[in-house]
């Protein structure tokens, strides 16, 4: 009977992970993170609400697994490419960029020296005891919230998108290492805190082993089919971290974040990174943040004044500890700018409920003050992006200009960059030194002349940071070798000129697109003799073909048939991840979808404008 109660709780919880996303989409709460949506149907569900979950190892085996691939996937969203040292550039006040590391550091700093003035005021009030711990909560960031939240508003790539996620990976690691040192002092074994050493030593050796391993030809052939090699070495990575952390008297979430930031310095590549995505987003996380739901009750919190009392000033001291060293910013940028900034760093969502959870458990927090904190975490992670977007100037929206990168010169490429360069594309063309008769073309094709196609000369060409790269060498090896580089240091886009169909199928499973003159060519010649107007469909600035991002939130879940634009304009067919859809008038668009559309090029335009803002 008592197995047969486990098992429905894994089944309610299971049921509550699947409905919540589905629940959010039809409802239209887009504005809500699908984590705060689990925890709120967890506290439904929960004590808090039916009281229908009783714990029983199954659910705490599988909430501790998805704790740990949380603090993974923490780690791993750590871009350290962020800290490469990049050409600053003017903005658009005129004024040239600070050093962003350096004003990153010096923002992070600012943000821990206010953290620990509030902390100490809260405990001279009497409403925690711990300094060290108050200061750790009130200057965690939420990576899992800045980074898709300047994404959407396209500003990743800018100088302030830039300076906010530094801000917030250095927070990250910092209060991650910070909290493994609180876990250490706060424990009966706290003067053994030179095992952590052991931890990190060990890492750094996996590292190395892990590199090693990496550029090997077997390694990469192993890498596919049913031996999925690289996959079992993550997970391998993860259970030999986790395991030590705990030998060392350290919690299991610090090996788990150590291996993902291991994971990320060895640059997996983006199909790997979606693949880990995809299992702990669509099955572990979901577990742990509705079984978050479920232990917290919220009536005693509600009842108590003082603990109430506590959630606003709380609310107050995440956002001022956020702006007052922001306001550094305010020499370079405007006061809408820095105080969006602010708000968006204000987010925290993970690092707060691990340091709940494990502070609960050590017994230096009441129960109720972890509910609180939790709550607070949930509150700043609803109105933080909501107020970021509605105070970031929309001047900053629009530098949405795509940067392409062409990697050698020839006829295709130097004739396409004229034909590109216009205000959604920047073309880029960069070749080894020119000889005699190609100066001709010089002055007219701007190409950047470079001594070889060395990774790092090619690194000092900014080709990192465009959006799409597309290598067209003579080379079709030094082709691969390059596209394999950039699709590791997390390039949007890379496309390689590949003819051979065994060196293709080397990159078969990468996000890499290859394209060939042969198989171009005899699809188009096929394409002519199938369609004879197949060629003026292509050509025709009227009747051509064009492809727009849908971005904008307020289109989410519009059946077409509802869709309110009424231009000179027919979407042809809809791409969403890797599914192609014919559309009809109960199709309905969705974030992300790549809308193929023909039409007159100017309402063609003005469909991207209103598809690709938000």
């Amino acid at each position: 009977m008592l197995e047969s109660s486990s098992l429905f709780s894994v089944v309610i919880v299971m049921i509550a992970a699947f409905v919540t996303p589905v629940v959010l989409h039809r409802l239209k709460l887009h504005f809500i993170p699908v984590v705060i949506g689990e925890i709120i149907v967890g506290l439904i569900i929960g004590k808090s609400g039916f009281n229908w979950i009783e714990k029983d190892v199954w659910l705490n085996t599988l909430s501790t697994l998805g704790f740990i691939f949380l603090m993974f996937l923490s780690g791993l969203e750590i871009d350290f490419s962020a800290f490469r040292s990049k050409n600053l550039q003017t903005l658009s006040t005129g004024k040239a960029e600070p050093n962003r590391l350096k004003m990153a550091f010096a923002v992070f700093i600012g943000i821990f020296i206010f953290s620990f003035i509030f902390s100490y005021v809260f405990v001279k009030c009497g409403l925690i005891d711990n300094l060290f711990l108050m200061t750790l909560m009130i200057s965690t960031i939420s990576l899992g919230v800045v980074v898709p939240t300047l994404k959407d508003a396209h500003i990743m790539k800018t100088p302030i998108g830039q300076l906010i996620l530094l801000v917030a990976v250095i927070a990250d690691l910092a209060t991650m290492i910070l909290l493994s040192v609180f876990v250490s002092l706060s424990s009966k074994d706290g003067g053994n805190m030179w095992l952590l050493l052991i931890l990190f030593a060990a890492g750094v050796i996996l590292y190395f082993i892990a590199r090693l391993l990496k550029s090997k030809p077997f390694f990469e052939k192993l890498s596919t089919g049913t031996a999925q090699i690289g996959t079992r070495a993550i997970f391998c990575l993860i259970i030999i971290l986790v395991a030590l952390s705990e030998s060392v008297g350290a919690e299991n979430i610090l090996g788990a974040f150590l291996a993902g930031t291991l994971v990320s310095l060895l640059a997996p590549n983006q199909e790997m990174i979606r693949k880990l995505d995809s299992f702990g987003y669509g099955f572990l996380i979901p577990i742990f943040f509705v079984m978050v739901g479920v232990d917290l009750n919220i009536w005693p919190l509600l009842s108590n004044g003082k603990l109430l009392i506590f959630i606003p000033l709380l609310l107050i001291a995440f956002f001022l500890s956020k702006l007052l060293p922001m306001l550094l910013l305010k020499k370079w940028y405007d006061t809408k700018t820095v105080m969006a900034s602010s708000f968006l760093l204000t987010s925290t969502l993970s690092l707060v409920i691990a340091a709940a959870k494990i502070a609960e458990r050590m017994n230096v927090i009441s129960a109720e003050m972890s509910g609180i904190f939790i709550l607070v975490a949930i509150i700043t992670c609803i109105i933080t992006p909501i107020v970021f977007r509605k105070l970031l100037p929309k001047e900053r929206t629009q530098e949405r200009k795509q940067t392409v990168a062409f990697i050698g010169a020839n006829q295709w490429t130097m004739p396409l960059t004229l034909e590109l360069e216009s205000a959604a594309y920047e073309p880029i063309l960069i070749h080894t030194k020119l000889d005699k008769a190609e100066q001709i073309a010089e002055s007219a094709f701007n190409v950047k002349e470079v001594e070889s196609y060395d990774i790092n000369i090619l690194k000092q060409k900014k080709v990192l940071d465009a959006n799409i790269v597309v290598f067209m060498t003579g080379d079709e090896e030094v082709n691969a070798e390059l596209a394999k580089w950039a699709n590791e240091h997390g390039v949007e886009r890379v496309i390689a000129r590949i003819e051979t169909p065994d060196l293709a199928e080397t990159l078969k499973y990468t996000s890499i697109e290859v394209f060939s003159t042969l198989l171009s060519t005899k699809a188009l010649l096929r394409g002519l003799i199938e369609t004879p107007h197949l060629l003026d469909i292509l050509t025709s600035q009227e009747a051509s073909l064009h492809e727009i991002d849908m971005q904008n939130r307020q289109f989410e879940g519009i059946p077409l048939r509802k869709f309110p634009f009424t231009g000179d304009v027919i979407i042809v067919r809809i791409f969403r991840g890797k599914e192609s859809i014919v559309p009809h008038g109960d199709t309905e668009l969705h974030i992300n979808d790549r809308l193929i559309v023909t039409g007159s090029e100017e309402y063609v335009e003005e469909l991207r404008q209103e598809m690709e803002s938000w």
